[in-house]
């Protein structure tokens, strides 16, 4: 537990801007990259009120809780308790999705005692919360068409 509450407590770094992910052709050999567009369900938001942090991972690396380590980030206030938030011209291939809530707008993680976050959290496949973060093969999906669609449900703990 106290592991997956470390992890947790590192989301808050999605307010550091990333690139968007752009399409190129695939080593300029000519062969364009065939690209898509990811859209997140995000549900279960408990309050309408601080900001929410999504980032994109195209590998185990930095999942998922270094967004600088993300493909691409969004971050936006929120409005709601439900939000849909797009990634365009993504290329084809293996992604994650980790999303944070920050209620009070402060770019932390807060926590309710040393380790528990006090904010919301999820990530893609909406996997069981076990020992430690949920991993990148537990969150996985393939983007292999042009539209892609995905709910992840929010955590409070």
């Amino acid at each position: 537990m106290k592991k997956l509450l470390a992890g947790i407590t590192l989301l808050c770094a999605f307010y550091a801007p990333l690139p968007e992910a752009h399409a190129e052709s695939a080593l300029n050999y000519g062969d364009p990259v065939q690209v898509g567009t990811i859209t997140v369900n995000i549900r279960n938001i408990s309050k309408p009120e601080g900001m929410l942090g999504v980032a994109l991972y195209s590998s185990k690396q930095g999942f998922p809780d270094k967004s600088d380590r993300a493909v691409a980030t969004r971050v936006r206030k929120i409005s709601g308790t439900e939000h849909d938030v797009r990634f365009e011209n993504i290329p084809y291939g293996t992604y994650a999705i980790s999303v944070l809530h920050d209620e009070n707008g402060n770019g932390r993680m807060d926590k309710k005692h040393i380790f528990i976050p006090k904010e919301g959290f999820g990530v893609s496949n909406n996997p069981k919360i076990r020992r430690g973060p949920p991993s990148f093969s537990e969150a996985v999906f393939n983007l292999d068409r042009q539209q892609t669609e995905l709910t992840v449900n929010m955590i409070y703990l």
